[in-house]
């Protein structure tokens, strides 16, 4: 028996023990999640005494700080016992600047924890289905963060989420995209061009608020109230332009080249906002739900046109196929082989959705 034969008959068994073994973390970290969201719904629906919101507030709260941990390499077990600590402080000195931070920071982890948790995507569909799990994660995250019961000014809560989260995942976004160098030329024209959409949608939204003519500030209220009456809800721009596309995007990329992580970095434009969007007591759950739907619906269209346009610039092996037998027309089957083709060459590996990026 050669060698390299021995140590691979060795390391299968440890390899199979470390499987079974995240597995069952995954299992726990699941049922734990179930229960914390268990007690805030019976919380919310007025079952069971009060203190069941707290309790599933800081149950969600350990669980995320313990998964986006490990997801990033860092140290679970640690980090999520101080919150652990951190949220029963909290909840039983029951103070308003404690519960309100206490709030951001579990909203903004959501949102965070949201696009860490995305893996690549080979295909349209399956970008699909990462864009709805950060936004499942960050919704729950929104419910987790009103356990606390808070006490905000709205802008203001929305705002800190968005930064923090803002901060936190382009920090791990630099170490996952290979820094700034690895970004390339159309990687800082579209990390640019994120930077600039989101502080125009930002920029225009305050100002319209602080220094807008009362007529004009009147007129879109009543937009807003008519889409929130007649609609249910309303898509939000931040989310349904810039968000829900750059996590498509992002995750289609991601399959193809490394620097699809700095696209989805921008994909918090989603996340965030759901994740804060229960801090507006005038928002019920049932319209920051349709809410969320219109945006994620807009987003998917505008996110399918982008990655249209980003196989067709970049020179995919569709086009080359299409090159290679240009004496029969480009219809049928002959797109669905050039298809084929370009998804057979997005091989680009990256750990399982339950394993560390870092």
């Amino acid at each position: 028996m050669s060698r390299s034969a021995s140590r691979r008959r060795v390391a299968e068994p440890e390899t199979g023990r470390r499987r079974f073994g995240r597995r069952q973390r995954t299992v726990v970290w699941s049922v734990v999640v179930a229960l914390g969201l268990g007690c805030l719904l019976l919380a919310a629906f007025g079952i069971g005494p009060d203190v069941l919101a707290r309790v599933g507030g800081v149950t969600i709260g350990t669980a995320y700080v313990y998964g986006l941990a490990a997801r990033t390499g860092g140290r679970p077990i640690v980090y999520s016992l101080l919150t652990l600590v951190v949220g029963v402080g909290v909840a039983v000195l029951d103070r308003d600047q404690l519960r309100t931070g206490a709030a951001v920071m579990v909203a903004a982890t959501g949102a965070v924890l949201g696009v860490m948790g995305t893996t690549p995507a080979v295909r349209f569909t399956r970008a699909v289905r990462e864009c709805l799990t950060a936004v499942v994660v960050a919704a729950v995250g929104s419910l987790a963060a009103i356990g606390f019961d808070p006490v905000v000014v709205v802008s203001r809560y929305q705002y800190a989420v968005l930064l923090l989260a803002l901060v936190g995942v382009f920090v791990l976004v630099y170490r996952l995209g290979a820094g700034l160098h690895g970004l390339g030329r159309r990687g800082v024209v579209t990390v640019a061009l994120g930077a600039v959409i989101l502080a125009a949608t930002l920029l225009y939204a305050e100002l319209i608020r602080r220094y807008g003519t009362p007529g004009l500030v009147r007129s879109l209220f009543d937009g807003v109230r008519w889409c929130r009456h007649h609609l249910g809800g309303y898509p939000r721009p931040i989310e349904a332009f810039l968000g829900v596309p750059a996590l498509v995007w992002g995750t289609h990329m991601r399959a193809r080249r490394r620097q699809g992580w700095w696209v989805c970095a921008f994909g918090v434009a989603a996340t965030a906002p759901i994740a804060a969007t229960l801090g507006n007591p005038e928002v019920s759950v049932g319209e920051a739900l349709v809410t969320a739907g219109y945006s994620v619906v807009v987003g998917l269209v505008i996110g399918y046109v982008v990655i249209r346009i980003d196989l067709y610039l970049t020179g995919s092996p569709a086009r080359g196929t299409r090159v290679a037998r240009a004496d029969r027309p480009a219809t049928g089957p002959g797109r669905r082989a050039a298809r084929e083709a370009e998804e057979a060459a997005a091989v680009r590996p990256e750990p399982a959705r339950t394993q560390a990026l870092l």
